[in-house]
């Protein structure tokens, strides 16, 4: 599947009303689809073991959307190919009272993956200009007012971007999901988790709150996404009204991602090539 018609890498002219959250590029639920996403994984799992054995790159997956979007199941059905040891998921929620006295990258520097590791973010630093916008939550945050002012969205944007490029001259390779639901596709999955009694546990009066500001954060989102999309760390708008596409589309991008990377397993040194039939005398007690 040709994955750059999702990718965005220059905001000027993105829209988030352009992309139907039903596209599904002509691909039908079924048998091959669920092999493809198969097939995907098990990539994936042989690439992480590369990258864990090259040890010079690490990965970071971040997973953006609105409530019921699918981003957990998307962890629990893409991301459980990959070996659990160099995986590390953290979902970001409403910072502690420790958190607020720090700046606002500070929470995610701290869960940045190892090199030769994973970390997939459950929402992430975005939270701070998307969450706190809608919310008009600044004046709370401990920051003091004289650097809240008129171009405070476009200086925190302009810091993630640097926070980005940084990461990416550091090694770490950054992969932006935006999963884009419908707003009636969120209320049927909302109702199914009042009507399942296995899911009631997902559903908050919060989510009805929330609800309620849909075309602000569908602005607000607009804006972010134009204002962080860059060559080097690219948005993914994936169409999440079926989740079936949605798996699809996001283990095609990290296979694709991961296969890039200029990543090999450890070679022996010539000695320790010329020590290779000691080394098998000694384990079969010949020496």
């Amino acid at each position: 599947m040709n994955t750059k018609q999702f990718i965005v890498t220059s905001g000027k002219a993105f829209r988030i009303g352009d992309i139907s959250p039903d596209f599904t590029n002509g691909k039908v639920k079924g048998e091959a689809i669920d092999l493809q996403v198969e097939e995907n994984m098990k990539e994936m799992a042989r690439l992480q073991d590369i990258l864990y054995a090259h040890n010079k790159y690490g990965i970071l997956i971040i997973l953006q959307a609105m409530d019921a979007a699918g981003k957990d199941s998307t962890i629990k059905h893409i991301m459980s190919g990959f070996n659990p040891q160099g995986v590390n998921v953290k979902s970001f929620k409403a910072p502690s009272a420790e958190e607020m006295d720090h700046d606002y990258l500070w929470r995610s520097h701290l869960h940045l993956p190892e090199r030769g590791n994973i970390a997939i973010f459950n929402r992430s630093y975005y939270e701070d200009v998307v969450v706190v916008k809608v919310h008009k939550l600044l004046a709370s945050h401990n920051i003091p007012e004289d650097l809240i002012g008129d171009n405070v969205w476009q200086e925190r944007y302009r810091q993630i971007r640097d926070f980005e490029k940084y990461m990416e001259e550091n090694g770490i390779i950054v992969i932006k999901f935006f999963l884009h639901i419908s707003k009636d596709e969120q209320c049927k999955r909302l109702l199914e988790r009042l009507d399942n009694p296995e899911k009631n546990w997902k559903f908050s009066s919060a989510d009805l709150e929330e609800r309620q500001h849909w075309d602000k954060y569908q602005n607000t989102y607009e804006e972010m996404l134009r204002e962080t999309a860059t060559e080097y760390a690219p948005w993914h708008i994936i169409p999440a009204n079926k989740k079936w596409f949605a798996r699809l589309l996001i283990s095609e991008i990290v296979k694709e991602n991961m296969g890039k990377l200029p990543i090999k397993y450890p070679v022996m040194t010539s000695e320790d090539k010329n020590a290779l039939e000691s080394y098998r005398q000694q384990l079969c007690g010949k020496v």
